[in-house]
């Protein structure tokens, strides 16, 4: 099987909020063909899609009740047929997003399985990662089951080998379809330790992530499904070291070509988790990525990403969404882009789309925020310290409809929005973007180009320079033939700095502030390459 995926760049479509066709209020599948041109002019190898599957919607359709049939409101298998078919016509593929450690209430198999899931007449302490108890009674059966996640999602017992043979099928009815991955959700919590034990404070992570089975199924998925097509496949796992990487991700293993981990996304929340704030640390997160970048490097594979579906807005986050929203728009891009892996894009990135702050908490959808929420003013957390951390942490952020142009509801709808518009569409849309050769658009056109030229952003070694410096992120990316050397000033403050060899291959201002010293403005990133021994 051909490596494909490593020079590739994906993007996360969110299909909700992507493009509405029509005025229904909802992105759907013909929206998303409306756009694949636009995808194509960006440069994109790989679109990745968050589920759309028949779903009663409890968690944005990560509640799956029926993979084998589309969400309504999105469209017919009709328009996913022709989606696909529209996708490969541009020699673009598609990755779908499936959901197998848990499904929703509604499933067929729940209602008549009772050993695909978990049952306990006594449960213990775990906590659900969606706030409250992680098992709910059922009358009917007059027993509790599992759900790590919200209680419309009961956990599947990977155990029990007629559940693992069903996902097999279904995941082999997709790729004959012609789909060419999977993004696979949460998939390192389907082994659970089948004694069920109590965990600390109701915490069961360490019975459920990385479990004692997880290599044994994902090897078999391998044998049955995954290696019989030419596919990629992505495996979301949180809680996992960069040891457990090297063994998911190494090809001698059989398992999956890469994962998406979360150390560097949880660098700015406290003690307490993601919603208690703490400014980044810097050297933290350099520390991170460099930790990541050498364990995987000659074993296995990276997913580079600063958004998703689950992240708020990376440009509000680690950036300056306000003055400089441009300049660390790119300059963020430039600093993951240059690193080992396949780059993530997530809808909106590529314009600048920023964190949203919604007129009030009746306005939001996302089911963590709001049990979240819930969880807090019951406690009596006062409601503008809750709504603090949902401006900066919510998952809604994420979702707010794509900006297309300054009509109304930024082009997204001719209906009312799902969720609300971030009222800036009126600057920040493609239109303006695609009209304006300095925009972050062609920033990243021109990052997704240079990935597929030069051979040392795939095969290169990642060394960290300054690393104490609290500023800046930089290092340097060596193969036998070329060198590449990436600043980039996470600030707003002024850093001066030996020029080093090699031409400017890209930057985010127009030029060099000087030529006989690297002075880095504010927000300010810039690559030098180095081919063959020689300047290029």
């Amino acid at each position: 099987m051909s490596n494909w995926w490593k020079t590739a760049t994906v993007y996360q479509i969110y299909p909700r909020s992507f493009m509405d066709s029509n005025g229904d209020g909802i992105g759907d599948l013909q929206g998303i063909i409306q756009k694949l041109d636009y995808l194509k002019k960006l440069g994109i190898d790989i679109i990745w899609l968050s589920p759309i599957y028949d779903s009663p919607n409890d968690d944005n359709g990560y509640d799956i009740r029926n993979y084998y049939q589309i969400m309504q409101e999105f469209g017919t298998m009709e328009d996913f047929n022709q989606m696909l078919d529209e996708i490969h016509q541009r020699d673009m593929k598609l990755m779908m997003d499936i959901v197998v450690n848990h499904t929703s209430d509604e499933h067929e198999w729940f209602q008549r399985y009772h050993d695909f899931y978990f049952w306990q007449d006594q449960p213990n302490n775990w906590n659900s990662l969606f706030s409250g108890p992680a098992w709910e009674y059922d009358a009917y059966r007059g027993q509790y089951y599992l759900h790590i996640f919200s209680k419309k999602q009961p956990d599947l017992n990977w155990e029990n080998p007629k559940v693992r043979e069903k996902v097999y099928d279904m995941m082999r009815w997709w790729l004959d379809k012609g789909v060419d991955g999977f993004r696979m959700d949460v998939i390192n919590f389907i082994s659970k330790d089948p004694e069920l034990p109590d965990g600390p404070n109701g915490d069961g992570s360490a019975y459920f992530m990385n479990g004692p089975r997880i290599h044994e199924y994902l090897r078999e998925m391998n044998k049955e499904v995954l290696s019989k097509y030419d596919c990629v496949s992505v495996g979301e796992m949180p809680g996992t070291t960069p040891e457990d990487a090297k063994r998911y991700t190494d090809p001698n293993n059989r398992e999956l070509n890469m994962i998406f981990t979360f150390e560097h996304m949880d660098l700015d929340g406290g003690p307490n988790g993601k919603w208690d704030l703490k400014p980044l640390d810097l050297v933290g997160l350099k520390e991170n990525l460099e930790k990541w970048q050498h364990a995987l490097h000659d074993v296995g594979w990276n997913s580079l990403y600063w958004n998703n579906h689950d992240q708020p807005r990376i440009v509000s986050r680690f950036g300056d969404d306000g003055r400089y929203r441009v300049k660390s728009s790119k300059m963020l891009a430039t600093c993951l882009h240059m690193m080992q892996g396949t780059p993530y894009i997530y809808k909106g990135e590529e314009i600048g789309m920023n964190n949203c702050a919604l007129d009030s908490i009746d306005a939001y959808r996302d089911i963590e925020t709001l049990n979240m929420y819930k969880a807090k003013h019951d406690a009596g957390v006062d409601h503008e310290t809750i709504m603090t951390s949902i401006y900066a942490k919510g998952r809604d952020n994420a979702s707010t409809p794509m900006q297309w142009s300054d009509a109304s509801n930024g082009g997204f709808t001719t209906g009312e929005p799902w969720l609300q518009v971030n009222p800036n569409y009126k600057d920040i849309h493609v239109e303006a973007a695609l009209q304006n050769q300095n925009s972050i658009f062609y920033h990243y056109q021109q990052l997704i180009q240079l990935r597929k030229t030069i051979d040392v952003m795939t095969t290169g070694s990642f060394h960290l320079l300054y690393r104490e410096h609290p500023d800046i992120f930089a290092y340097e990316r060596q193969s036998n033939a070329e060198k590449l050397t990436v600043y980039c000033n996470f600030s707003v403050h002024e850093h001066q700095f030996d020029l080093p060899d090699g031409d400017v291959l890209i930057h985010n201002y127009k030029e060099l502030a000087s030529t006989d010293k690297l002075i880095l403005r504010p927000w300010e990133a810039v690559v030098f390459y180095v081919n063959g021994g020689h300047q290029s």
